[in-house]
């Protein structure tokens, strides 16, 4: 069942930062949740020319939990963060990867964002983006494009998966 806890009442009403929270937190889920009930051959099935499966897009998921939430506000390099150097390199799953690790990465991810900002208020400002100083609300804005774009695509890619192994071989 999916749920939309940012239409609640107490999020409707709620201060900008917990409306923030509540649309990234629906969308984090979402995209966590598109692995569930999957083999992990379906997890890792390519059907389209690029990189993406579904697997990879929760792997990039924490990639761009990392860069926007640690990198843009800690300063820190990627090197340092553990994270590849490019966007494209994180659709890359190793052998190791698998339904349970990339899940369980992203939810520390996902804490280890909400610990980051949690001290911040959406107009401070963080410095640790290459395109120079940006207000949290930015980052908030584009991390919230990126994962419901994610969240579209891991739809399509799950429908199609679901749909081949419910048609009679």
């Amino acid at each position: 069942m999916v749920t939309h806890p940012s239409v609640e009442p107490g999020v409707l009403g709620a201060p900008l930062r917990r409306q923030f929270d509540a649309f990234l937190d629906e969308h984090r889920a979402a995209l966590h949740d598109s692995l569930n009930g999957l083999t992990e051959e379906q997890a890792r099935r390519s059907l389209v020319s690029s990189r993406t499966t579904l697997l990879g897009l929760l792997k990039h998921a924490v990639f761009v939990e990392k860069v926007w939430f640690d990198e843009a506000i800690t300063c820190r390099p990627r090197e340092e963060i553990g994270i590849p150097a490019t966007p494209d390199e994180s659709f890359v799953l190793d052998d190791g990867d698998t339904i349970a690790s990339v899940q369980r990465a992203h939810r520390q991810a996902c804490e280890e964002s909400r610990r980051t900002v949690a001290a911040l208020g959406p107009d401070d400002v963080v410095h640790g983006n290459r395109r120079g100083p940006l207000p949290l609300r930015w980052v908030y804005l584009h991390t919230l494009r990126e994962l419901a774009q994610h969240c579209g695509h891991a739809d399509i890619l799950r429908e199609q998966i679901l749909d081949t192994a419910e048609r009679p071989g």
